[in-house]
């Protein structure tokens, strides 16, 4: 396993170095002074393998003992160190280095944010890689650098390298942009800065975020492109510098010749003009407010200078009178919430001096600078204490339109009337009309159907009506109020999407290219005006409105299912299968996300039963899932389509080539596992499969990962996705799955991450969240179990908490262990303190499992746990019953440990299931443990019997420690709480009193967006408490401890 770092070098750029853990642990020198070899650092040959770049060599100072470094946190040995008996100290160690070149550096960092684990330096995806806390920490900074070029927050510049000229790009920032920078330099890890000679952490984030701001600016505007305008005449002898300049913005490394004086001159004034972009950071900034000057009446009572009313036929009428005020302010930059009017900066006397030195200076000089942005401004400045200045309708609109947006990329602020923001825009709004002669079946409709179709001008999503139009077209005003609402119409837009629709009737369109249309980014689509809608009627509409298999929509009918299938469909499960057919039979592929247990097998098995009855000629169908699934598939289509033939293709004595393709002849159904799809692939890619489906699709969430690559290479007529959780914790999840459902229909990675993932995730956009929303609605149906108009008869499920004492030795061996995790917390920081709270954190846990678990040391069980004493009342009381219980735990150590204790105390079997258990004794111990004569004790390592198990002959569920993260405990609980369960579940989470157990329980409870982010982050968010903080948390409470 390795384990990957990197640093930054303003010379070299990023360096990676790595922790082989099969390498020799400590050193055979003890010379502290002088730098040795790092014992367990990668080799040049094992970096070389991880892809592109210089091969080096850096010396670091790392945590050490005497003879060797300190394992990084997220180094896992076979054989775990022994403890360390001395306090660790920085020295230094030689490290192989793998400098990467900026561009591939970037790209990688870029693969890394989006949350693909174990990418190495290729693009590759390999399991035994994986990241140290610096790798991240890069990754964001690349990430931020990719989003200010995403946003072009860059302006171009000119500097020198080895007495060369060079075209560069560089960040601009402002605002808010600013706060992110300093929060990014005061979150770096101290592993960033093990290299003594550049430990300057300002410096360091100042050259890569500039480095990776020039690359991905020059990557953003790809080969070929020209700034340089075209030349009239004939060519001078010698290139002019800014010419040279202009065309080396675009060149590959931005070198390009020219006389130094000239270029001196040039840099002088991109300085001049930077400043006007960016301006100096400062306690304020200008603010301008924009609001509608209110009416004022006349003396015969009549409004002046207002908006005229929409008439009573709510056509649109010219506001040729309206005015409206731009108002100064200056805005605190530290306290956005602080605002100053003019006036009272004009006023000051003395009491704004305690945020804000010489106010007035202040706001003169950031409208100077303003009005270099929006000349308009002059007028205001004539005035000898400037406050505000009057605009007419067209004055405002070309404010909103043009200055606004420049004004904000220059770093004012600016506080805009709420309708601009939420402003309906002018566009075009596409509807189809489907034939309402019958419902759908299967056989009479498909992509290439016709529907008429029909462009209208359209405001927001609200068609225009004739009147409407030719009103907007008189009223020659760039603003106007239609049906009560101010609305932004520019002239030449309405003239072409006039235009447009008298050139473009398009009386018809095939079902695919509505079907497009609706799903295209408005960027993508080639019309005049943005397209602010697609509407249908009929099955159309209930396609792209969701509503088909969700119990609303009406039009497709049911489909059923041969009589060779015996099992009873459900009523929603009716509806997933005819949602899945009608897909089909549009060649549009289909992701069923339905909660955990609503039968997505069962949907799918009858969708191929149902389509093999209607065409026995079908060819195979491909499903990939887990290995541990494979043998829950194989079961469930013998037992409820006993016509599918199906065959298991994994393990050794598979079929390949030749032999595969005459097997495949007969067969309908092939399962196999992702791992063997991944390998065989190149075979499996060669073949033209009827329907390729993905149970528990998660597994493809990482899109450069080799399963996910390998997935998008097969060749399918449909594609289906399973899975409970399309989304775990990144956008780019939903990307790489809907990628596979349906390829090209999210874009491409990067525009995705650029349109929507960026946005949504990082600024709580909802336009783009909405949008994607609209988008992937028709190909994604999820029905959840707590819905009661799905599924009424599940029985109830009780959730419990038990409150265990520790024993005196538990409370001994737990205050023991907080002593001596302190003292070592106390005295680490970064990297070094985090892996240290997390191995407290692990050790604790140990301890209130039981003192054995965490000695080490094979004692007897006896009666020295609190959650052991507690565990065998349960399961008296339970087995007293004839009731069965499933027992989780993620520690396999201590579940060894209780199959025997358990096992004689209630003389009775106990079933174990954990990561190693083969696939045939694990299908052995399922088929049992349902049977009548199966144990009644069933203990399962969390991680592998979590996911993907139907044990419905349990009626208990015992969480015998806390993983803390809802989402895994659930799917574990619903190994017992599904379909087919017939009694009362009662759910028990085992916690500790007085222990960090109980207080992690509590924080979790009482605040639902930490438990959000515990989802996705596991513990790793209590390694950054502070050291009072974590004190608290592990102090042992007086009641923590039993009689």
């Amino acid at each position: 396993m390795l384990v990957l770092h990197g640093f930054w070098s303003p010379d070299r750029g990023l360096r990676l170095w790595a922790e082989d853990s099969e390498r020799t642990v400590t050193s055979p020198s003890q010379a502290v002074r002088s730098a040795r070899p790092h014992p367990f650092a990668a080799s040049e040959d094992t970096l070389a393998g991880l892809g592109t770049g210089t091969l080096g060599e850096a010396v670091l100072q790392l945590p050490s003992l005497a003879r060797s470094p300190l394992d990084s946190p997220e180094l896992v040995r076979a054989t775990p160190r022994s403890a360390a008996r001395s306090r660790p100290a920085l020295l230094p160690w030689r490290v192989a280095t793998l400098d990467v070149p900026p561009a591939d550096a970037l790209a990688w960092l870029l693969a890394v944010a989006d949350g693909v684990d174990g990418v190495d330096v290729r693009g590759g995806n390999d399991s035994d890689v994986r990241h140290g806390a610096s790798v991240g920490y890069w990754a964001d900074v690349a990430s931020w650098a990719g989003e200010l070029v995403d946003r072009r927050r860059v302006l171009p510049a000119v500097a020198t390298d080895a007495g060369r000229p060079v075209a560069l790009w560089r960040p601009a920032l402002q605002g808010q942009d600013v706060v992110a920078f300093g929060a990014l330099v005061a979150a770096m890890p101290p592993v960033c800065r093990a290299e003594p000679v550049h430990s300057d952490a300002h410096e360091l984030v100042v050259t890569a975020v500039q480095t990776f701001t020039d690359v991905g600016m020059r990557r953003s505007m790809g080969p070929g492109l020209d700034l340089v305008p075209p030349r009239r005449g004939r060519r001078p002898r010698q290139t002019p510098t800014a010419e040279a300049w202009l065309a080396a913005l675009t060149a590959p490394n931005g070198h390009f010749e020219a006389d130094p004086t000239e270029v001196d001159r040039l840099g002088l004034e991109l300085a001049s003009w930077a400043e006007v972009a960016t301006g100096r950071m400062g306690p304020a900034r200008a603010t301008f407010r924009l609001s509608e000057i209110e009416p004022v009446a006349g003396d015969d009572g009549t409004a002046v200078a207002a908006a005229e009313e929409d008439s009573s036929d709510g056509t649109a009428v010219s506001p040729a009178s309206t005015r409206w005020r731009l108002e100064f302010l200056l805005q605190s930059t530290t306290d956005p919430s602080l605002i100053v009017p003019a006036a009272q900066a004009w006023a000051d006397d003395g009491s704004l001096r305690r945020w804000l030195d010489r106010p007035q200076e202040m706001l003169l000089g950031e409208l100077g600078r303003a009005s270099r942005v929006y000349p308009a401004l002059s007028a205001g400045l004539r005035q000898a204490r400037p406050e505000s200045v009057e605009l007419d309708a067209d004055g405002t609109y070309r404010f909103l339109s043009e200055a606004a947006p420049a004004l904000d990329e220059a770093g004012f602020g600016l506080l805009l009337p709420a309708w601009w923001d939420r402003r309906s825009r002018l566009g075009l709004k596409a509807t189809a009309s489907t034939r309402r002669d019958a419902a759908v079946t299967g056989g009479s409709f498909g992509r290439d159907a016709l529907v008429d179709f029909q462009w209208r001008l359209a405001v927001g999503d609200e068609s225009l009506t004739d009147d409407e139009i030719a009103a907007l077209s008189e009223a020659k005003a760039p603003l106007v109020r239609l049906r009560g609402k101010w609305v932004a119409v520019d002239a030449e837009q309405l003239r072409r999407g006039l235009e447009f629709l008298r050139r473009e009737p398009a009386p018809v369109r095939t079902v695919a290219e509505v079907l497009a249309l609706a799903a295209a980014h408005p960027a993508d689509v080639d019309t005049p005006l943005p397209v602010t809608g697609v509407a249908a009627d009929g099955w159309l509409g209930d396609l792209l409105g969701g509503s088909v298999g969700g119990g609303s929509g009406d039009s497709v009918t049911r489909v059923e299912p041969p009589a060779t299938f015996t099992a009873t469909l459900r009523p929603y499960q009716a509806r997933g299968l005819a949602w899945l057919s009608f897909l089909s039979t549009l060649g549009l592929g289909s992701c069923l996300a339905d909660d955990m247990g609503l039968g997505k097998t069962v949907q799918l098995l009858a969708l191929e039963a149902t389509q093999r009855a209607a065409d026995p000629q079908a060819g195979p169908s491909l499903l990939l899932c887990p290995m541990s699934l494979v043998g829950n598939w194989e079961r469930e289509a013998a037992r409820f389509a006993p016509a599918l033939r199906v065959y298991a293709h994994h393990g050794r004595e598979r079929l390949r080539g030749a032999e595969l393709s005459q097997r495949l002849a007969t067969t309908d159904l092939m399962l196999t596992t992702y791992a063997t799809a991944t390998r065989d692939i190149d075979d499996l890619a060669g073949h033209d499969w009827h329907r390729v489906v993905l149970d528990e699709a998660q597994a493809i969430k990482n899109s450069l990962s080799r399963t996910a690559r390998a997935a998008r290479r097969l060749r399918a007529g449909h594609r289906v996705a399973l899975t409970g959780t399309p989304v775990e914790n990144r956008l780019s999840e939903l990307w790489s799955i809907m990628d596979f459902v349906n390829p090209g229909m999210l874009g491409t990675s990067q525009s995705f991450r650029t349109r929507y993932a960026i946005p949504v995730e990082r600024h709580g956009a909802t336009e783009p969240a909405e949008r994607l929303r609209t988008i992937t609605r028709p190909y994604i149906l999820r029905r959840l179990k707590s819905d009661p108009t799905i599924i009424d008869d599940l029985p109830e499920k009780l959730e419990l908490k038990e409150y265990c004492r520790l024993t005196v030795e538990q409370a001994s061996l737990y205050q023991t262990i907080v002593d001596d995790m302190m003292a070592r917390i106390e005295g680490s920081e970064g990297i070094e303190r985090r892996g240290n709270v997390l191995a407290a954190m692990a050790k604790l846990k140990q301890v209130c499992n039981h003192p054995a678990q965490v000695l080490h040391d094979r004692s007897a069980i006896g009666s020295r746990s609190g959650k052991v004493i507690r565990l065998e009342e349960l399961l008296e009381e339970i087995l007293a019953e004839g009731d069965r219980v499933l027992c989780f735990t993620q520690y396999t150590e201590f579940a060894e440990m209780l199959v025997p204790h358990l096992s004689a105390r209630f003389d009775t079997d106990v079933a174990y299931l954990h990561g190693g258990t083969p696939k045939k004794r694990r299908d052995e111990l399922v088929t049992q443990f349902q049977g009548d004569g199966g144990a009644p004790i069933f203990l399962l390592s969390l991680k592998a019997g979590g996911t993907g198990l139907n044990l419905t002959a349990a009626n208990h569920v015992i969480h015998l420690d806390r993983w803390w993260n809802p989402a895994v405990e659930n799917q574990a609980t619903d190994r017992a709480y599904r379909i087919g369960q017939q009694r009362r579940v009662q759910v028990r989470k085992f916690v500790c009193t007085g222990t960090l157990e109980e207080k992690i329980d509590q924080m979790i409870e009482e605040k639902l967006a930490l438990a959000n982010l515990v989802v996705g982050d596991g513990e790793r968010w209590l390694t950054e408490l502070s050291t009072d903080q974590l004190r608290s948390l592990f102090a042992l409470s007086e009641e923590a401890v039993g009689e």
